[in-house]
């Protein structure tokens, strides 16, 4: 039997959440040519991505954007099982940068330590700030978003599940139960 869904955000919805977070993001960061927009595998590679573009349509500046995978420096595989890393995309020296790490859904902030230790890797960024579509809240760690789309409390059994189509207006963001 299929998971029961509610759609948490519409593809209109999306849009302009995105929207409310690049222009939170540009105003935190000042000086737009120091920032650096790095997505975490999977999912907060496009979100970067598409962040990014809506800044460059907002104040005419391209901001570089990074894709890093933490694999390999998580600290549950047992719970997560094998997986294959992708590569990291990284082609700037995050030195002496603003870095804002982007990720779909925070739950735990197991994932975000793991990409605060992967991003040392690429030198030692001025500041780094987090941006999230969703918290789900339930931290284990003392990690906390920058910029946050959506608050959005839940069960701990319960999952969010960021549709990549629906940043392409196809789908909408999801809330399921297992």
């Amino acid at each position: 039997m299929p998971p029961e869904t509610i759609e948490i955000l519409s593809s209109e919805e999306l849009r302009r959440t995105l929207n409310r977070m690049s222009c939170e993001i540009i105003e935190k960061s000042g000086d737009l040519s120091n920032l650096l927009l790095v997505g975490i595998y999977t999912r907060g590679v496009p979100i970067a991505r598409l962040l990014a573009r809506q800044m460059e349509l907002l104040e005419h500046v391209t901001i570089p954007v990074g894709a890093i995978d933490i694999t390999f420096y998580r600290d549950d595989f047992d719970q997560i099982g094998t997986r294959t890393p992708s590569r990291d995309q990284i082609p700037f020296n995050l030195s002496g940068k603003t870095v804002v790490l982007v990720d779909d859904v925070i739950f735990k902030g197991r994932t975000i330590r793991a990409a605060l230790n992967a991003i040392n890797d690429y030198g030692r960024p001025q500041l780094i700030r987090l941006a999230v579509l969703i918290d789900r809240g339930h931290r284990e760690l003392p990690i906390h978003p920058d910029f946050i789309g959506k608050e959005l409390p839940t069960a701990k059994e319960e999952m969010v599940r960021v549709s990549i189509q629906a940043i392409d207006g196809r789908d909408g963001v999801e809330l399921w139960k297992r």
